[in-house]
């Protein structure tokens, strides 16, 4: 009888989980619940609680948890830290000088003192390579291993046999007997005397490969570049990484590297914010092939060939309230796929051949710097006599240049203010105000 007249408190449950079983089925409509109280839970890389406390490991040179001047116990520093699931590694005043580069772990913070903790490198003098090594080898053999010692990272440059291209290999020595040098990995590529190879104690003073969630903070870092060979940002700078996610650099002083003073490749979600990137012989900085979304906020950069320099495919950037003077070549400059970036608030002097530059990457059919955004800069005094403040040029379409404060401040000479290539398409100005030169807009697409 109870079954086929139910009373009135079994209608009410049987009512109420009805109504509980759509409230869910509602909630996971669409997206999932989200996370609001997280847990430390094993191989959840996702979310992880905001602790109090993580470990701090001081570096000096006597007063620290270890204590050196050297890679060495900045590199064992980081890597105990690492070991332990991140924190901070807290660089104490004083010079530290390289024989190798730090490797950044993920998870790691590096702190210095300010511009009293200061980060160079040993000098770097070319050896030449006394005996041929195929591509299959893990060892050189060197003509005179005075200077060089197992543990040095070291870079060798060769050329290719078949084509004659430059060839650049980066390894460690890790043993040695006599003048031959195992390395930490095989070559790789053939190293025959017919090249003339060479190698060199030359690295990156910070470097990482495949890593995430790193920060670099209130440090100096110095290249010793009058003793040190020229090695371009594609392999080192004073900070040079590749394939990582979720870098920082704040308040880092990258100076005097004969190369690129931060380079990134290939890497995500970086920050650059607050640097003085300065006196370097390349890019002071650079963010690389692929990078996406990349901020560079509050810089100084001065007194490179290139203050900004946007490589390959870079995409969704920002670039904005930065300094960028006395550049020797470009304030800035753009090009292959670099697209749907935006610029504004910088300021650019004293360029010596551009303040911004749309590069001609002809490599392609759609490869040029497209759908940018330069606004509310002010671009002053850029190049020589025939200098020019924006150079748009190639196929370079839909950019909008607005609002910039574009200004001569020498003799009008044969300066032009921007001049749009024949070739670039919807260009659009907007209230920029331009003075003190021969031609304020020179615009090839109508002569």
């Amino acid at each position: 009888m109870n079954a086929m007249h139910p009373t009135r408190r079994r209608f009410l449950q049987t009512s109420l989980s009805a109504a509980g079983a759509s409230v869910a089925a509602v909630a996971w409509a669409g997206e999932p619940p989200q996370v609001t109280r997280p847990r430390a839970t094993d191989g959840d890389e996702r979310y992880e609680p905001d602790w109090d406390k993580r470990l701090t490991l001081t570096i000096g040179h006597e007063k620290g948890d270890l204590n050196g001047k050297d890679d060495k116990v900045i590199q064992a520093g980081v890597d105990y830290v690492a070991r332990l699931g991140g924190g901070t590694v807290k660089i104490l005043p004083g010079e530290y000088r390289l024989r190798n580069s730090i490797y950044l772990p993920s998870g790691i913070r590096v702190v210095g003192s300010g511009p009293e903790s200061v980060i160079t490198k040993i000098a770097s003098e070319p050896l030449p390579i006394s005996g041929d090594s195929d591509w299959y080898d893990q060892e050189i053999t060197v003509k005179d291993p005075a200077g060089l010692q197992v543990g040095d990272g070291i870079v060798i440059i060769t050329k290719s046999p078949s084509s004659g291209a430059r060839q650049v290999i980066k390894r460690t020595l890790v043993a040695r007997s006599g003048n031959r040098f195992k390395l930490s990995d095989g070559l790789r590529e053939n190293v025959w005397l017919s090249a003339e190879p060479i190698c060199a104690p030359q690295f990156p003073l910070f470097t990482s490969e495949y890593t995430s969630d790193v920060t670099i903070e209130n440090i100096a870092l110095d290249g010793n570049r009058e003793n040190n060979m020229h090695l371009d940002g594609n392999y080192a700078g004073c900070i040079f990484i590749q394939d990582c996610n979720r870098y920082t650099f704040r308040g880092v002083e990258a100076r005097n590297y004969n190369g690129d003073g931060i380079s990134f490749q290939i890497c995500h979600d970086v920050r650059v914010e607050n640097c003085h990137s300065h006196d370097n012989a390349d890019l002071g900085v650079h963010p690389g092939s692929g990078s996406q979304r990349p901020v560079i906020r509050g810089c100084t950069l001065e007194r490179n060939t290139i203050g900004l320099f946007w490589c390959w495919g870079v995409k969704y950037g920002l670039a904005e309230e930065n300094r960028i003077a006395e550049n020797g070549n470009y304030g800035v400059s753009i090009g292959h796929n670099d697209t749907d970036n935006v610029m504004r608030h910088n300021e650019i002097t004293g360029s010596g051949k551009v303040g911004i530059l749309f590069r001609d990457d002809a490599r392609g059919e759609d490869f040029w710097a497209n759908r940018n955004v330069v606004e509310h800069n002010r671009i002053l005094d850029s190049g020589d006599e025939e200098g020019i403040a924006i150079d748009v040029q190639g196929q370079t379409k839909d950019v909008t240049l607005a609002h910039n404060e574009i200004r001569e401040t020498r003799m009008p000479a044969h300066r032009t203010g921007i001049r749009i290539g024949p070739e670039a398409a919807r260009i659009e100005l907007m209230e920029n105000t331009i003075e003190g030169f021969a031609q304020s807009v020179v615009d090839e697409r109508s002569a």
